[in-house]
């Protein structure tokens, strides 16, 4: 082997050892996860305002609903719509969180929305 391919061969080798694994990198989904939060009405109020709460079925997992919207995953997003399971709070529901603004929900922003499963349900 020539100097030249070995130093070639030992700067691949360097370079290789400072690249992270593919495996270890974090997936978008662990990202989320890692993201979701419990938050009082109260906080979540502006987001109400401006009309960007989905309020998502308790039987859904955060994670995977803001990682469909992220991915544009519209054939999932529509299913989970016409089967109710994202949809926009009901008048009544914020009336009704209104008067509890402590009331507490799992929340995750994936702009330009604000995920939330309402923790009493």
């Amino acid at each position: 082997m020539s100097d030249s391919q070995a130093d070639s061969q030992a700067d691949s080798q360097a370079n290789s050892q400072n690249k992270p694994e593919p495996d270890s990198q974090p997936t978008l989904r662990t990202e989320l996860a890692a993201m979701v939060d419990e938050a009082e009405w109260e906080w979540l109020m502006p987001h109400a305002q401006r009309d960007a709460i989905v309020l998502v079925a308790p039987d859904l997992d955060l994670p995977d609903v803001g990682e469909a919207l992220t991915c544009d995953n519209t054939a999932i997003v529509q299913r989970w719509i016409s089967e109710q399971l994202l949809q926009k709070p009901s008048p009544e529901q914020l009336i009704t969180w209104a008067g509890d603004r402590t009331r507490r929900f799992k929340a995750l922003i994936v702009q330009p929305y604000v995920l939330v499963q309402d923790l009493t349900a």
